[in-house]
Formats: structure tokens, sequence, C-alpha cells
């Protein structure tokens, strides 16, 4: 929501404010869709050299986080601290029958009660994986820790190249703008026999070029990359919640210190309250019962 409002007060703000200063929006209007052919048609040509078909695509799906904002919510952090205190509940009461819901997630009754995390590849497999792991009584739950840690961040790091993607479509715009401009100074160069007022409307929609491209740049994809990259940083924590569960497990913690730890290192934004969190286990040990 937030996105678009952005857009509009952008839009309104630098077009509004020309009009109001007495200028004439008929040349950048009848310039802009050749500026567009050759701006955003070049961005788009530098973005797919640089880009293998897997990161375009991921690009594209990324963009919409602009717009979305973040995937998991706050009752969505509540929602894992249960589903984990359930799965750590079981591993110390009977580790053989947390095995079924361990190797087929899709089929678990406990993770069935949460469709959403059941569906995400990236927090169930790291589930799992932590899981198997203090299925293997690690003398030294550090080296689990080290892992876990390598794995999340190479993760982040994949899901921060849509940001890093825009951003260097952003760099590159002003650029490709001047380019613009300067065919355009050179159509102008080509008619300069021609009356002055000719060529002055000649040397404004050439300058079209550099303003569309400068535009371009930091009032919209600029900040489309830093909001991508700030909806991928946020959403990092409902992974790096798992991380701190499951490690407070393989130190043998008992489970509520365990859930506690994680809430307790959870973002403030998205913690879940301790009373809440409290009800919500409560009634998962009466279900239980």
């Amino acid at each position: 929501m937030f996105g678009f409002i952005g857009i509009g007060v952008i839009l309104l703000m630098v077009f509004g404010g020309y009009v109001i200063h007495g200028g004439n929006l008929a040349p950048i209007i009848e310039a802009l869709p050749f500026e567009i052919i050759m701006i955003g048609g070049a961005a788009v040509g530098a973005f797919l050299i640089s880009n293998d078909l897997a990161a375009v695509k991921h690009t594209l799906k990324d963009v919409g986080k602009v717009f979305k904002g973040n995937k998991w919510k706050p009752a969505d952090y509540r929602d894992l601290l249960c589903l984990l205190f359930e799965l750590v509940r079981l591993a110390r009461a009977n580790p053989v029958g947390l095995e079924e819901h361990v190797e087929t997630p899709e089929t678990s009754t406990i993770f069935g009660k949460y469709p959403k995390i059941q569906h995400d590849h990236d927090a169930v497999e790291l589930i799992r994986d932590t899981l198997r792991a203090a299925s293997m009584n690690y003398d030294d739950p550090h080296q689990v820790e080290e892992v876990l840690d390598k794995r999340m961040e190479q993760q982040l790091h994949h899901a921060m190249h849509s940001s890093h993607a825009l951003q260097t479509m952003a760099d590159g715009l002003p650029a490709l703008g001047i380019v613009a401009a300067v065919l355009g100074v050179i159509k102008t160069m080509g008619s300069i026999d021609q009356p002055p007022e000719v060529l002055g409307g000649m040397i404004g929609s050439a300058l079209v070029g550099t303003f569309l491209g400068v535009f371009l740049a930091y009032g919209l994809m600029g900040p489309f990359a830093a909001r991508v990259k700030q909806v991928v940083e946020e959403d990092a924590h409902f992974y790096q919640l798992i991380r701190e569960v499951l490690v407070a497990n393989l130190h043998r913690h008992p489970a509520n210190i365990c859930i506690e730890v994680g809430r307790q290192n959870t973002p403030h934004s998205v913690r879940p309250g301790f009373s809440d969190l409290e009800e919500a286990l409560r009634a998962l040990k009466q279900d239980a019962a």
C-alpha cells in the first residue's frame, strides 16, 4: 500500500511542481515514449546481460515485495514458536515419533496446523535438517551452530541478489539518460539550419532523456532496491528465530526456555507478547493431554 502511495507522491510532487512553476508538459509527453524505449530498453538489456534466467525470475518476483511488504507477520512468529515448541517437546518425549513429522512434513499433523509455514520450503528444510543433526548426538552443539550460521549467511546472500540487481540498474540509469540526451543533441545538430524555435524544441526533447534517467534512478529504481533489501532483511529474522530455538534445544535447555530464548531474540515489532504466547502454548498442552 505504501509503495503505491510513495509512487503517487513522487509523481505528484515532481510533475505538479513543474506545472505550478509554469512548465509545459507537452514536450515531455511528446518525447517520453521514445526516451522510454531507449533508456528503459537499454536498462532491461543490461539487466538481462548481467543476470541468468533464475536471477531474472527471482528479481521480478521480489519486486512485488515493494508493494506487499513483509511475508512474515507477527502472528506467523507466534505460530512458529508454537510449532517449534511442539517439535522440541516431542523430540524429548518420543524421538522415534518425531521422525515421521521430520521426514514427511507435508503430511505431518504438527506442521499441518501451520499451513503458511508448512508451505515455506526454506523454513521447513531448516527445521528438518537441524532436528536431524540433533538426533545424531553431536558432542559439541557449536558444530551445528556453525553449520547453521553458514547456511543462513548463504541464504541471505542469495535473497539479497534482487536488491543488488535493482540497485545496479538504478546506478546505470543516469548514464543511459545521458546517452539518450546525446543522441537527441546529435539529431538537433543535424537540423542546425532550422529556426531557433524548432531547435529549442528539439534540445528540450533531448534533455528529457537526462531527466528521465535521473528520475527513474533516484525516484523509482533506487527506492525499489532499498525496499526489497529492507523486506528481505526483516523476513530473515523469521529464519533466525528457528536457529535460536533449535540451538537452545541442542544445549538441552527445557522446551519453555528454548521458546523464550527465541521470543526474546525476535525484533520488537513482530515479537509475540509473553502472555499471548503462554496462552497459545497452554492451549497446545491441553490439546495434547
